[in-house]
């Protein structure tokens, strides 16, 4: 794991330390915050491309973001987790939410939260090269 670079905080990317340390933040909050750093990787991955009308981006960003597709990247990463990997998105699929999206089963939208969870939780450790590596998979997978 490479650190940050010089200014930039070893939790984030900005100076707004967790409260606690990421193996005590609810998983529920870990989803929350990686809900946000997805979002601003898949977007990011998009202006990368030549096509920016932002209808367009919004269109393929939420086949990327949606729960159906994060389902299925969880599924397809799984393999390639370590074991402290697997222990936070098992924490984070079974934590209990109390909402459920428009378009997507329980069972779905349990595993999306276990992929956020996941991305928050290697956000507030400083494995940043490691949440790269993983996005950057996801996004593969799914743009195959």
């Amino acid at each position: 794991m490479s650190g940050p670079g010089p200014g930039v905080p070893d939790f984030g990317w900005f100076d707004f330390p967790p409260s606690k340390p990421a193996r005590l933040i609810p998983p529920i909050v870990l989803a929350y915050i990686g809900d946000a750093i997805y979002e601003v990787a898949v977007r990011q991955y998009l202006i990368s491309k030549t096509n920016l009308r932002p209808h367009h981006l919004h269109r393929l960003a939420t086949g990327l973001v949606s729960a159906k597709a994060q389902s299925r990247i969880i599924a397809y990463l799984e393999p390639m987790l370590t074991d402290e990997e697997r222990d936070v998105v098992r924490q984070g699929r079974n934590a209990k939410s109390g909402t459920m999206p428009k378009n997507a089963n329980v069972l779905e939208y349990r595993h999306a939260t276990a992929l956020e969870c996941l991305i928050g939780y290697l956000y507030y450790t400083g494995n940043h090269d490691r949440l790269r590596e993983l996005i950057g998979k996801s996004i593969e997978y799914i743009e195959q």
